[in-house]
Parts: structure tokens; C-alpha cells; sequence
């Protein structure tokens, strides 16, 4: 694992210098968009609304609209002026008991590392956590957002909980629920027996993810069977890494502009226009798209 963060648990008059690392993760299958006609990957890029230019992320600054309709642009020079007390560490502000921490509101888990020098002072905190049988509410700023979160032990290591902003959680106003329902007490007999025969130790283990086993499944059989195709090379990117890219995109460029002037001036295109680069170039040496090697595939199938 890789370290997110680098800081220190406030600890009182203890200071203890961790790392944060990220406790969880996905286990998603990764899928791209891509053109069913041809495979090429769908691309999205960033328009102005009012001029309709591509815009560059070095351009982009971030807007709040006020009420009255204007508009007001924060850069990131402003955001870096923003006071954040605890960027640098997680403050302990109190202990309380786990059961009043509301599940709702809890976010990302990570986990906190000791520096090789801070080993004991994290024994301390890990040891007071434990005999208290509490939680430490804390503050800490990730990502230039500061948020409340926990601290609790799990296997030995102190782990760190995000949670919400009380105003973050929204109200359950749902006014069907307001209504007067009558249960009689023989269903309510019935719904406590269906509990009482579901009752077990909750042991996560047991359940698995069928839809991407499935997934898997499914695109193995499909590269099993050959049903694969090279990736495409989009236009202006053929030969690139081998050298003679820049040469290649030059004279497709240039051949391009040849055949745009001539077609605007209703000439025909010049014969073999097409084949004169690519003979040069020799940007590439691979099957048909539609016929891809064994090679490619296994490496596919990887």
C-alpha cells in the first residue's frame, strides 16, 4: 500500500507521528466506453459554454453562484489562502462511547502507521482506546476538506473512520410513514419468528460478489472463443513509442491538408495518395484489426 497522507494524532500533550493509508477498495470490474462500431474508446473533453473552445485543466477555476444570479470565481490561489488548522494533524477533541456514533454517518476507513519513532506512543493511544472501550472523535483535513472523524482499533491497528457533517444527512420526510397502521398481533408474532429462524453471527465471508464473478466469467469466454479485436490506434497516435511517431504524424497531417485543398478546389484526389506515407513510414506491422494474432489475444486475456 501506498501512503495518502503524512501527519500526526494529537494526543493530548502526545504527539504521534503516523501515515494514512487507504483501508479499502473495490473490487470492481474495469470497463472502458468504446465505439461498438470500431472499438475506439469514447473521449470527453471540456468546452466553454460561451465561445465554445476546448478549455485546458490549467484554465479551469471553480464558480459559486449566488442567489441574485452572480457569479463569483475562486482560484486555486484562493483556496490555498484558506486557513486549515488541522491540515497537518488529527486533533483529538473527545471519547465517546461507540454506540453513539450514528452509523449514517460514516465515510471512508484508513488506516494509521506509526513512524519507526512513534512506536510507543501509538502503543499508548492504541492501549487507552482499548481499555475505554471508546472511540476518539477527532478533526483532520484531507484533500483541502476538513471533516470529523473516529479513531478505534481493528486487529491491532488504529484505523481512522471519515464521517459527515451533521447538515450533510438528509431528513427522512416521507409523509406515508405518518400515517396511522394497524399490525395485528399474530403478524407480529409471525415477522419475530422469521427473524428468530434468519438468526446467525454476521460473517461477511460467506456472501460473494455474483454479478462481477459473472462478469469475469463472461469475458473470459468471450476471449476464449476469439471474440476479441485489436485496440485500435486513434488517428495522429499510429507509430508513436517506436521512433518515427512525429514523422508519421506529420506526413498523415500533411497528406490530409493535401486532399482538403483539392476537394475544396473540386480536384480529384491525388492516385495512391493514401499508400505514399504509409510506404515511407512504415509506421506498423500487425494483423488486421479484425483478425488479431494469438499473441495479442493472450496478452488480452491478461
Amino acid at each position: 500500500m501506498r501512503a495518502i497522507w503524512k501527519g500526526a494524532v494529537a494526543f493530548g500533550l502526545v504527539n504521534v507521528p503516523v501515515r494514512l493509508y487507504s483501508a479499502t477498495g473495490e473490487h470492481e470490474v474495469t470497463l472502458h466506453q468504446v465505439h461498438k462500431e470500431d472499438g475506439g474508446r469514447i473521449r470527453y473533453r471540456k468546452f466553454c459554454s460561451i465561445d465554445g473552445e476546448p478549455v485546458e485543466m490549467s484554465d479551469i477555476a471553480k464558480g459559486y453562484e449566488t442567489d441574485d444570479g452572480e457569479l463569483v470565481v475562486l482560484t486555486d490561489e484562493d483556496f490555498r489562502s484558506l486557513p486549515l488548522s488541522t491540515e497537518r494533524e488529527i486533533e483529538v477533541l473527545e471519547f465517546v462511547p461507540v454506540d453513539q456514533v450514528d452509523p449514517i454517518l460514516l465515510q471512508k476507513t484508513y488506516y494509521l502507521e506509526p513512524e519507526k519513532t512513534a512506536a510507543k506512543p501509538y502503543a499508548l493511544l492504541r492501549g487507552a482506546l482499548e481499555q475505554a472501550d471508546r472511540v476518539a472523535v477527532v478533526k483532520v483535513a484531507l484533500r483541502q476538506r476538513e471533516s470529523m472523524a473516529i479513531l478505534r482499533v481493528r486487529d491491532n491497528v488504529i484505523v481512522m473512520q471519515t464521517l459527515l457533517w451533521p447538515d450533510e444527512v438528509r431528513a427522512a420526510d416521507f409523509p406515508v410513514l405518518d400515517e396511522d397502521v394497524s399490525v395485528r398481533p399474530q403478524e407480529l408474532a409471525m415477522a419475530a419468528s422469521l427473524v428468530d429462524s434468519l438468526a446467525a453471527d454476521f460473517d461477511p465471508s460467506q456472501y460473494e460478489d455474483r454479478y462481477a464473478g459473472a462478469l469475469e466469467q463472461l469475458i473470459e469466454a468471450k476471449v476464449s472463443s476469439g471474440s476479441t479485436r485489436a485496440v485500435p490506434v486513434p488517428v495522429g497516435e499510429e507509430g508513436a513509442g517506436d521512433g518515427g511517431g512525429d514523422v508519421v504524424d506529420l506526413l498523415a497531417a500533411l497528406q490530409r491538408s493535401v486532399e482538403k485543398a483539392r476537394g475544396a478546389r473540386g480536384e480529384a484526389p491525388e492516385p495512391d495518395a493514401e499508400e505514399k506515407p504509409k510506404a515511407k513510414a512504415k509506421p506498423k506491422k500487425k494483423a488486421d484489426e479484425d483478425e488479431p494474432t494469438p499473441r495479442k489475444t493472450r496478452r488480452k486475456a491478461s
